[in-house]
């Protein structure tokens, strides 16, 4: 395995490039968004704030993005149908976070900015058949795979949206997920998806220290539904074109955490009746506060997953599917461990701070004494 340090170099410069425009832009993009009425009020039990803050902060990111993408990449139909998309999304958010837009309206405009990528080239054209034993070793979608792309592609979009619920998560998430489809293209010299996901990490790094508990400003669905889309898009082109189980599997561990969140949402609100877009109080996060995890914990928790799950996905590619089974088990094992331990230690921590109930008849026996 031998990266090119001419690439390295074009990588790490999209990648600061992408960083400095987050860093600079962020605060103006906060003034702007108290301006605009582009803030976030506490008004029900799913915010974890108590106070009102900025959002939109995602057109930091994108800007970011953007401008590192100008400079150091090449300009394919492709690429320009994805950035046309990504428009298109930033454009819907902004609009959202200021007033709220129906789901139902939204939902039609993100499917309209995934025909926009459809059209221009990124396409799952095959999926790696996930039965190992069958003769044939991958599908071709044929005509299913314009309706299979967009589906992929809203529900990335929406599936990064509905872990935006604690400061930072769904901006480290996002690194997490970009850095690993990083390094899988570092490895295959595939140099269009590592530039991209070197603007994308950096726009999320520049974004992150503002966005870190306590958040100064949200990224709102400017930022949440513009980084499912890129990553979604991006992905197709950079793993899905291969025909193996790495085209099967790794999209799914590189995005496992907002995949497996919005799958089991879904589930959930069905069972009890509701619509899938019901929102709720019971996302992974959630739960983890209620746990007894603070934001910060919490937070600290699901980047670790995210991270165990990226590195089985480069592991997957790199040196095949037995190890990096084995890899996923022993950490999923190890972290489920220190979890334990830690609840453990707080439910102590808890008993420890309750004060000790006094006997009434000592209590009176103590005042009575002169």
């Amino acid at each position: 395995m031998k990266i090119e340090l001419q690439l390295i170099g074009v990588v790490a410069a999209a990648l600061v490039v992408a960083l400095l425009v987050a860093l600079v832009t962020t605060p103006v993009i906060k003034n702007l968004a108290f301006r605009v009425g582009a803030v976030d009020v506490p008004k029900d039990g799913r915010r974890m704030h108590d106070h009102p803050i900025p959002r939109m902060g995602g057109l930091a990111i994108f800007l970011g993005f953007l401008l590192s993408v100008l400079l150091f990449a090449d300009l394919t139909t492709q690429l320009r149908g994805m950035l046309l998309g990504a428009v298109v999304i930033v454009v819907l958010g902004i609009f959202d976070d200021i007033y709220a837009l129906g789901a139902k309206f939204k939902l039609l405009i993100q499917i309209a900015a995934a025909l926009v990528a459809v059209l221009s080239g990124n396409v799952i054209e095959a999926v790696s058949n996930p039965n190992v034993f069958s003769a044939n070793p991958y599908w071709e979608l044929g005509w299913l795979r314009i309706p299979v792309t967009v589906i992929w592609i809203v529900a990335i979009t929406n599936a990064v949206n509905l872990i935006d619920g604690l400061d930072g998560l769904a901006c480290g998430v996002s690194t997490i997920s970009s850095m690993t489809l990083l390094v899988i293209s570092l490895v295959v010299a595939d140099t269009p998806v590592a530039i991209l996901m070197a603007a994308l990490a950096g726009a999320c790094v520049g974004f992150l220290p503002y966005n870190m508990n306590p958040a100064k400003i949200f990224m709102g669905d400017t930022g949440s539904t513009f980084l499912g889309y890129v990553l979604a898009v991006v992905s197709i082109q950079g793993l899905f074109k291969f025909y193996t189980i790495i085209s099967f599997a790794v999209p799914f561990l590189m995005l496992g955490l907002p995949i497996f969140d919005t799958c089991f949402a879904f589930i959930r609100r069905i069972a009890h009746g509701q619509s899938p877009m019901h929102a709720d109080r019971s996302h992974v996060h959630h739960r983890l506060i209620d746990m007894g995890f603070n934001q910060k914990q919490a937070v600290a928790v699901l980047y670790i997953i995210s991270a165990i799950l990226g590195l089985s996905a480069v592991v997957l590619t790199t040196s095949g599917a037995l190890k990096a089974m084995l890899l996923l088990v022993a950490l999923c094992a190890a972290g489920a461990l220190s979890a334990r331990i830690f609840l453990n230690n707080n439910e102590k921590k808890l008993d420890g701070n309750r004060a000790p109930e006094k006997d009434p008849q000592t209590e009176q026996e103590g005042e009575d004494k002169p």
